[in-house]
């Protein structure tokens, strides 16, 4: 077929003056609440109604389902207390404009062994209702097919999401102002949590949890997370923006985290845990974290700007060991942690690691007491760090030589203003030996010296 320039002329004319005969609002009007499912004013529901909804809500949400049809609800504020959904449950609104107004109860969403259930484009506001202990705003047990997209969920009085032995995916919500944490999972069945906005939650952003150290495998990955207090107090357990414990080969990645007042990403117990392509700026304790019994950790790729340690791979006492800690800009590093952790924690560091591990390729900057530091005690073995920049640290790698400990390789560094010495033996904390870089400086078996850079 030609196409000249009349038939075009023409065609363009139609299309404006077909624009011209809509409705000026059309463009911006919601979708009509027939296209979305099953309309639930159809079932008695008012929208901005006074009146308590709980009882029509929950004839609407089960009529729908039985039908294997979403309910939607039409813009407005519904208020209404605990409904329950059931298998195949979905509920649809028009984002940003449709609210469920929490009146109280246990939950305002539960379902309990449901497969596909189905949340989209609410906002559930929880008027910062007090919830019982372990309960979510949103709670759901057991279930494959769980879907919660593009929903606000704003002022949940304990857990904004509770999930045990979930399968699904939660992506595109805002979860905010939460009393305690915004999403938590206890033995996931394959879960995805994506491209989420949590604000000001009062415990941790998002807790990947397992009963008993186990494979996992939910990925965490395009969250934006800041804000995170430790409101209960403790010693690291809070104030976390993600929390893997005992869950093994969970991903945590590409996630955009700041303000925090422990960790960016804590590990505990998780093996084969991947720590990648974050970003990360403003925590008060160690950012980002492998710790106790893990076997397999990577962590690597990330931007950590401020923070009491960059990156901590320890407890080889409790069996943390093999890791990589690859790739990494660490800088403006904090000279003291947190109250309430131990006191012989030390800050100032850019990478702790103790065993079976390879630091190579970061790059380090203003770290009041150690670039890269190695063992503690005689929790030491076969660290190899090769390859980082170090600039302006009190001492650039120190090294356990307290007796017990195994061997470290150092070579191929480069160490610049480090004004304690570019390679220093420790007994834990504490320098024991001058700068082993130096020209004749005396030999340590704990300490395999190549060459480096030092100035």
């Amino acid at each position: 077929m030609d196409i000249d320039r009349r038939h075009i002329l023409g065609a363009s004319a139609a299309g404006v003056a077909g624009a011209l005969a809509m409705p000026s609002n059309a463009s911006h009007a919601a979708p009509l609440t027939s296209t979305l499912g099953r309309d639930a004013t159809h079932y008695g529901v008012k929208p901005n109604s006074p009146d308590d909804q709980t009882r029509a809500l929950q004839r609407a949400i089960d009529e729908a389902a039985r039908a294997n049809a979403p309910l939607a609800l039409p813009p407005g504020v519904y208020r209404t207390g605990s409904l329950r959904l059931a298998n195949g449950s979905q509920l649809v609104g028009v984002r940003g404009a449709t609210t469920l107004m929490f009146t109280g109860g246990a939950s305002l969403l539960t379902a309990e062994g449901a497969d596909h259930i189905g949340l989209g484009n609410l906002t559930l506001a929880g008027g910062s209702i007090p919830l019982p202990e372990r309960r979510g705003l949103v709670h759901c047990l057991g279930g494959r097919g769980l879907r919660i997209l593009n929903c606000e969920i704003t002022g949940s009085g304990r857990n904004g999401i509770w999930l045990e032995n979930v399968a699904g995916e939660i992506s595109g919500n805002i979860i905010g102002k939460t009393a305690t944490t915004a999403i938590v999972s206890f033995d996931a069945l394959g879960l995805t949590v994506a491209r989420n906005t949590i604000l000001d939650a009062n415990d941790n952003g998002i807790e990947i949890l397992r009963t008993a150290i186990g494979d996992d495998g939910s990925i965490v990955t395009g969250n934006r997370i800041e804000h995170i207090k430790a409101g209960p107090g403790g010693s690291g357990q809070h104030g976390n923006a993600i929390n893997a414990f005992r869950a093994g080969n969970v991903i945590v990645s590409g996630n955009r985290i700041g303000d925090c007042d422990y960790s960016a990403v804590r590990g505990n117990s998780a093996s084969n845990i991947q720590i990648t392509g974050n970003s990360v700026s403003g925590v008060r304790e160690v950012a980002l974290y492998s710790e106790f019994a893990f076997e397999g950790a990577v962590i690597a790729n990330n931007t950590v700007d401020g923070a009491a340690v960059g990156v901590s791979v320890c407890n080889f006492n409790e069996g943390g060991r093999l890791a990589v800690v690859q790739g990494n800009i660490i800088r403006n590093l904090l000279p003291k942690r947190p109250i309430g952790t131990a006191p012989d924690d030390d800050a100032g560091i850019g990478v702790y690691v103790e065993a079976d591990t390879s630091v190579t390729g970061n790059v380090i900057e203003n770290a009041p007491s150690f670039g890269i530091m190695a063992g503690w005690g005689k929790y030491l073995r076969d660290v190899a760090i090769t390859g980082n920049v170090i600039r302006k640290a009190f001492i650039g790698i120190g090294v356990s030589v307290a007796d017990g400990a195994g061997t470290a390789l150092v070579g191929n560094n480069v160490i610049s203003d480090t004004p304690r010495g570019a390679v220093v033996g420790l007994d834990h904390a504490k320098p024991m030996t001058p700068d082993l870089a130096a020209d004749g400086a005396a030999k340590y078996a704990q300490v395999a010296l190549g060459a480096n850079v030092a100035r």
